[in-house]
């Protein structure tokens, strides 16, 4: 990417199953329906050229430019519910934040958690404040807006502008409505336990999920994940399978392979000592804030976390021993989505920048992205980590995402499950070849399930 500057855009490459497409129903304005292939409702969604700022002609410069807050005038107001968790693997209280329309923000006092019971002392993000009672008494509904279900990235939150820059488009007209689900101590709420949120952390989303599908019965639930909380998204959707509730999902910059985006990371003075480093700070501030909780864990070694300089180091002193992982590595390679993704059973779409610094090509998944049909990676040649920054701020990435998922919420009967063109190529399905004779279509094939894990998560309830 040395000479990207030189020209006007970014490639675009595609990569998905060539031989066994996922069919959706397209219902048109008159209410007649067709079939369409998911490939073509991605190439449709996305735009024929990616311009960015030549300014930005790198994946650094790009990644760079959104610590600046640049072009930061895209104002989403929340209100946020806070959930006790039902899961005896990740117990305590986590902040899940619901777009609403501007509101005049209220003076001190209990809908601004004055108490701080719920929030760190710093106050609520801005543009933020607790529901009322009254307010979440009104909540339920039987609308049939399509709601969006957001992740954020790594220490991140829902005031995070990258992801503003997709919800306050869909959001402006009324047609969707949008939540994020704020990560253990993120986005200023408070932990209740001694323990954060990992890179496999899908218990808060789930039990988010299944709230949505009791109080809004009628909304098509959808799902966007960026960085980290994609990661984590396609997780969730890997290990929900065929009974997940979400009707398509979107990954976004995905680490997916997270030993792999590791050691890449690392290979450079770059990576390591302004990513990792960053990556690692930002880390250790979020441990700061709650030290007084987490110290209360036994397994953690408060002062060696305080000694850390790298991301990695803190996944040593912190995930580790709080989710019993012998070493980071451990940890990377069972966190990791990019097997469990082959286990999506809902239509989705990821976009990744080839140049991302951060989620590392090296660790994209092409050849997964081949053998299942419910899938296509959009990449881009530029674009860095969550930057794709254009001429006057705007960023090209909201572009496809949110064609995508108007697509897919407006035109696409969800109530009409996809068709598999050829079910025995999923990976993980015993394929008959009854013209071999019976001998070969009884014959034994190795099983391969996409989720399974080494960390053992079933404990007693």
């Amino acid at each position: 990417m040395a000479l990207s500057w030189v020209r006007p855009s970014g490639r675009i490459s595609f990569y998905h199953a060539k031989d066994n497409n996922l069919l959706l129903t397209k219902v048109d304005e008159s209410g007649a329906k067709e079939q369409t292939s998911l490939v073509n409702i991605c190439r449709a969604a996305t735009p024929d050229t990616c311009h960015l700022n030549p300014l930005l002609f790198n994946g650094h410069l790009q990644t760079f430019w959104t610590a600046t807050k640049s072009g930061d005038n895209v104002p989403v107001y929340y209100k946020r519910k806070i959930f006790q968790a039902d899961s005896a693997m990740f117990t305590g209280q986590y902040a899940v934040d619901f777009a609403v329309k501007p509101y005049d923000m209220p003076p001190e006092g209990e809908l601004t958690d004055q108490a701080r019971k719920y929030t760190q002392p710093a106050g609520l993000p801005d543009r933020t404040s607790l529901f009322s009672q009254e307010e979440l008494a009104s909540l339920p509904s039987d609308d049939s807006k399509p709601m969006l279900v957001v992740l954020h990235g790594l220490s991140g939150g829902s005031h995070e502008l990258y992801l503003r820059h997709v919800l306050a488009p869909l959001i402006a007209d009324g047609t969707w409505e949008a939540c994020v689900v704020n990560s253990r101590g993120c986005a200023q709420s408070k932990i209740s336990t001694g323990v954060l949120y990992n890179a496999r952390a899908t218990w808060d989303t789930r039990q988010t999920v299944k709230w949505l599908r009791e109080t809004f019965p009628n909304r098509p639930l959808f799902a966007i994940g960026f960085s980290l909380g994609a990661n984590i998204l396609a997780n969730y959707l890997g290990e929900e399978g065929d009974t997940c509730q979400i009707k398509g999902a979107v990954l976004c910059a995905s680490p997916w392979n997270l030993d792999v985006s590791h050691f890449t990371l690392n290979q450079t003075w770059v990576g390591r000592e302004i990513y990792s480093k960053t990556l690692g700070t930002n880390m250790k501030a979020l441990f700061e804030r709650h030290v007084d909780e987490i110290s209360k864990n036994p397994r953690v070694d408060i002062e060696a976390v305080r000694k850390i300089t790298y991301l990695h180091e803190f996944d040593r002193a912190i995930q580790c021993p709080t989710w019993g992982y012998p070493t980071e590595g451990a940890y990377y390679r069972d966190a990791s989505s990019s097997d469990v993704m082959l286990g999506i059973r809902i239509p989705f779409l990821c976009v990744q920048a080839e140049d991302d610094p951060i989620a590392s090509r090296e660790a994209l998944p092409f050849q997964e992205m081949t053998q299942t049909p419910y899938g296509v990676m959009v990449t881009t040649s530029w674009g860095g980590h969550l930057g794709w920054y254009e001429v006057g701020g705007g960023r090209w990435f909201a572009k496809p995402v949110n064609n995508w998922l108007n697509i897919m919420a407006k035109e696409i009967d969800t109530q009409i499950p996809g068709v598999v063109e050829n079910p025995d190529k999923l990976p993980g399905q015993i394929a008959h070849h009854s013209d071999q004779g019976k001998d070969a279509d009884l014959a034994p094939k190795p099983d391969f399930t996409p989720t399974r894990r080494k960390l053992n998560m079933n404990l007693p309830q």
